[in-house]
């Protein structure tokens, strides 16, 4: 098997093993996170019914508007990956905070919480939610 098929497939085992403990209800939703090499993802998910409540993601037109704008405005300074989850996060907490929700579980996916991930949480953390 190549080095990135199991890769792959030891975060999967992870991921399930995080998703039989995390379980999103409607006082305390799920907020996901997935990652791909250029792109972040994240959504706050009620379980009980299986519905998606709110949606981020480094693709939303907000979020890409205001991605362009930092990169213009940084110069010198590179705008990374890890600046725009941060964003997502920011963003993701103000639709919460829209549908009333002030507390969710962290699914990190079957990621490190290192990095991306790590931004994400503790950008949604600043704009005041609570997990």
């Amino acid at each position: 098997m190549d080095r990135l098929k199991a890769k792959a497939k030891r975060r999967l085992r992870r991921r399930r093993h995080i998703r039989k403990r995390v379980i999103g209800t409607k006082e305390r939703p799920r907020l996901s996170v997935f990652k791909s090499h250029k792109h972040i993802y994240c959504q706050v998910i009620d379980d009980n019914i299986g519905k998606t409540l709110c949606a981020a993601s480094t693709l939303t037109k907000e979020i890409r508007k205001e991605i362009l704008e930092q990169k213009k405005a940084s110069g010198e300074k590179k705008f990374t990956k890890t600046d725009a989850a941060a964003l997502v996060g920011r963003h993701i907490a103000h639709l919460m905070k829209e549908k009333g929700i002030e507390k969710v579980c962290f699914d990190r996916g079957g990621y490190k919480f290192h990095g991306r991930v790590k931004s994400l949480a503790e950008a949604a953390r600043k704009e005041g939610i609570q997990f």
